[in-house]
């Protein structure tokens, strides 16, 4: 019997100790919970055991065996371009089986909260992260609950709108608080500043307005260390002597508040502080920083300043580069410096990164120049007037990793020992210079690195053969407008890792080979503008192209469905000025494109309405090809739908960043933009140019039949070329519902009828022309149409425009003269004798204007003048 109870007794020891060791159910059905909304979450090794205190990212305490802590960041699926940032939900609720939880980073989810209630049952959360998440700024208001709260991080949470001030006055123990990158509202809380232990506070990149809550009489925390209050709309004045009792601050940032007028300089004021960080940026900053330098005069251990984007003139600041500078980063770009390199003497061991672009240096390159910036990581000279060579000292930076002498007056050649092997550098910006000789320092197997951008300069020959990648994350070769010759080497295309590809405007020839299937990761292709022949080869694996320039080259052919490039992932296609033939069917697989011109070609045949199923498109080039038939009226029907192609460039593109404090570098191509003829002009829009245009061009084809009325449907449209085709019937009177169009050009059709008088009404009309035509009646004399002179309806035998005085009505006799005469538009040829008086007549006035300049004294000033 003693056997049996000890038994037992040792039986219930055992349950009792393998409970004590596991955690609460609760908390391990909120966790599973948790995973389930993750959908990027591995969680097998929490199916491993049912303790899930032993389970990865959760810890739990040693007492209790509550969960303590939970560091669930990065587990989240990152949002697709152009999609919802937030589409998974997550009701908050979850969190109150957490009743012990003192610190929970749920950081970078993309999740949409829902609900406060779970969060405000833990009283004793320290730490609390649920930055790169969704909620409003009503979720704050349960925040402010969380009184034993030292840290918390709220950035990238998309909250709009006022910030609750009443949130903070409970939080007296925040030390760190963190609502950048959002859309918050109004006016900044004083309580922001008055938390009598805070020392961090970051609300920039946020829409926050009127004055800074701060004056000498202010109750402002002394325990700040950084504040960050950029990147707004922040107006009225700020001073430093407002910062007098803040001993203990190493960091300020009131960049990019443009209306805030800030006060630096105080003769005979020593700050408290000394200042690690100062950033200045795009401000209101008292222009005599550089000219009275009494406050930077104070601040002997700064490692970071950026006065960058103020205006700020006068001689160059060379008393910043004394020998025992402590700055590690520099950026006094776009302003308007004056001086030259030369005047930097000393060794400037400490700088990483230093950008002077955007002003007015002139001079040379340092000849030593490694010498000065003997560790820098970045120099950005671009902008400037700096004239000579580029030394070939530079190479022995070998910390160098971006390089840009960009828009200079740079001459002779690139050292070719900027493309050695053992130099990490990746990017290299020596765009619009005057540089020449061979491309790439006329090496030939060479291994090229991330980013490399050699156009507008007069770099010649033939691109090296054996080109190799050896690119970190993509990279961009950019080598457009130079004097580039030969033929396309099959080499080009082993550079599968390259993103952005542009040879534009420059000689080359051959044809594209087979071998350009392979890359397949290639978003921006342009060859434009040179002697490119032959046909689009058929790729098994379409290129994944965005954005595909081929413009004025020689390429033929008939274009086949799916062959060349994705028709699911093009954005932007130019092929105009070849000699493609066939039809344009195959149009119809674009799904996505936004740009399409293939004006001056051979295509022929007839616009499909499949042409209507392109729901993003926005602008449309079919100009100048031999097209027939009518035009489907389903293209009134587009809706312009979708956004525009912005984003996703920018997360395809120029997803990488060169990060420094002071300086944020987009390493992304700069695409050179396409092109639309309008307003009798050819415009080029660039990166954002879907976002501004919508634009159809039919012109200079063989379409015929009755325009379309609902075409009048296309209320967006701000450009519409109909002219040179066989249209007839009358203009339709839906045109008028057209309220943003710019540029209207019927001309040269077969049009009949009066022109409609709802045109007038079209107040943004700047171009109009129905010249040449076989229009009647009078001219309306109201609104845009009266605005226009006599060329825009020239041409059309039975048209009138109402004299002077006189009022046109639809029931009444045209009175005025009409707007067609014999011979107008060079129907009719000219008579003979006009000729020939007409050209005696230029004789002689050009041999009286010749020896009037070389025989009269006047008109020899003249000549020496000119």
């Amino acid at each position: 019997m003693a056997m049996a109870v000890r038994g037992c007794v040792l039986l219930l020891l055992l349950i009792v100790s393998h409970v004590s060791d596991a955690c609460f159910p609760e908390e391990r059905i909120a966790l599973l919970q948790i995973s389930d909304s993750l959908r990027g979450m591995s969680t097998m090794g929490w199916l491993e055991t049912n303790d899930c205190c032993s389970w990865e990212s959760v810890t739990c305490s040693n007492d209790t065996r509550r969960v303590s802590s939970l560091q669930l960041s990065l587990n989240g699926v990152p949002p697709e371009p152009e999609s919802d940032p937030c589409s998974v939900k997550l009701n908050s609720t979850v969190f109150s089986a957490f009743p012990e939880l003192q610190f929970l980073d749920f950081s970078m989810n993309h999740v949409l909260f829902q609900g406060s209630d779970g969060l405000v049952g833990l009283s004793k959360l320290r730490h609390l992260d649920l930055s790169y998440n969704c909620f409003d700024a009503s979720f704050m208001e349960s925040l402010g609950k969380l009184v034993p709260l030292e840290v918390l991080h709220l950035e990238f949470t998309a909250m709009v709108g006022a910030l609750p001030a009443s949130v903070f006055e409970n939080l007296r123990d925040l030390k760190e608080l963190d609502l950048s990158n959002n859309q918050l509202t109004g006016n900044l809380p004083v309580s922001l500043f008055t938390l009598p232990r805070i020392e961090h506070l970051n609300v920039s990149q946020n829409l926050f307005e009127g004055s800074i809550p701060w004056s000498s009489r202010s109750n402002i925390s002394s325990s700040f260390r950084t504040l960050d209050i950029s990147m707004n709309k922040l107006s009225g004045n700020f001073s430093f002597l407002w910062l007098r009792n803040l001993t203990n601050l190493e960091k300020i940032d009131l960049s990019g508040n443009v209306h805030l007028a800030i006060g630096v300089n105080f003769p005979g004021w020593t700050p408290p502080f000394q200042l690690k960080e100062l950033l200045l940026s795009d401000c209101g900053i008292d222009k005599s920083i550089f000219a009275e330098p009494h406050f930077l005069r104070t601040q002997n251990y700064l490692e970071v300043l950026d006065l960058s984007n103020n205006s700020l003139s006068g001689s160059f600041p060379s008393w910043l580069f004394a020998p025992q500078s402590t700055l590690l980063y520099l950026n006094l770009g776009n302003n308007l410096l004056s001086g030259s390199l030369d005047q930097i003497i000393s060794a400037q061991t400490n700088l990483l990164a230093i950008s002077l672009s955007l002003n007015r240096i002139s001079g040379h390159l340092p000849a030593n120049i490694s010498s000065i910036f003997p560790n820098a990581t970045l120099l950005d000279f671009s902008g400037n007037t700096i004239a000579g060579e580029i030394p070939s000292n530079l190479c022995n930076i070998s910390s160098m990793e971006y390089l840009d002498l960009s828009n200079n007056n740079l001459s002779g050649e690139l050292p070719s020992c900027l493309f050695a092997e053992h130099l990490i550098l990746k990017t290299l910006k020596v765009s619009n210079n005057k540089l020449g000789g061979p491309v790439l320092g006329g090496k030939n197997n060479l291994s090229i690195r991330w980013e490399i951008y050699l156009d507008g300069n007069n770099f010649e020959g033939e691109l090296p053969r054996y080109l190799t990648g050896n690119f970190e994350s993509g990279g961009t070769m950019d080598f457009h407008g130079n004097k580039l010759s030969g033929k396309l080497d099959v080499s080009l295309w082993n550079l599968t890792d390259l993103l952005s590809l542009n040879l534009a405007s420059n000689s080359l020839t051959g044809e594209l080979d087979p071998s350009i299937c392979i890359l397949t990761t290639m978003f921006l292709l342009d060859i434009s503008n040179n002697n490119i022949s032959g046909s689009l080869p058929n790729c098994n694996n379409p290129l994944a192209l965005l954005f595909l320039n081929m413009s004025g080259n020689l390429l033929s052919g008939d274009i086949a469905p799916y062959s060349f490039f994705s028709y699911s992932t093009v954005t932007a296609l130019d092929l105009s000025y070849n000699q493609f033939t066939g039809n344009i069917d195959w149009i119809q697989t674009l799904g996505e494109v936004r740009y399409l011109s293939l004006g001056s070609n051979k295509f022929n045949g007839q616009i499909s309405p499949n042409l209507c199923g392109l729901h993003y498109l926005r602008i449309i080039d079919l100009s100048d090809n031999q097209l027939s038939g009518s035009l489907p009226p389903c293209i009134g029907d587009l809706l312009f739908e979708g956004k525009s192609s912005t984003l996703l460039y920018w997360s395809l593109i120029c997803g990488r960043w060169l990060q420094y404090p002071a300086f944020r570098y987009p390493c992304c191509y700069e695409q050179r933009g396409f092109r639309f003829f309008t307003k009798y002009n050819l415009y080029t829009y660039r990166r954002n140019f879907i976002d501004l245009f919508f634009g159809f061009d039919f012109s200079y084809n063989k379409l015929s039949g009755e325009i379309p009325p609902e075409l009048g449907h296309l209320t967006n449209l701000k450009a519409l070329n109909l002219s040179h085709n066989n249209f007839f019937g009358k203009i339709p009177a839906s045109f008028a519902n057209m309220s943003e169009i710019e540029s209207l050009d019927l001309s040269h059709n077969e049009l009949s009828g009066a022109i409609p008088r709802q045109l007038s009404h079209l107040s943004s009309l700047a171009v109009f022309s129905v010249a040449y035509n076989n229009l009647s009646g009078c001219v309306p004399d109201a609104g845009q149409l009266s605005l226009f002179d006599m060329t825009s309806f020239e041409g059309n035998r039975d048209l009138r425009k109402a004299s002077p005085g006189s009022v046109c009505t639809a029931g009444s006799p045209p009175d005025g003269p009409p707007l067609w005469q014999p011979g107008a538009g060079g129907e009719e040829a000219m008579d003979p004798a006009l000729y020939a008086v007409s050209a005696a007549s230029f004789v002689l006035s050009f041999w009286i204007t010749v020896g009037f300049i070389f025989c009269h004294s006047y008109g020899q000033r003249m000549v020496l003048k000119l």
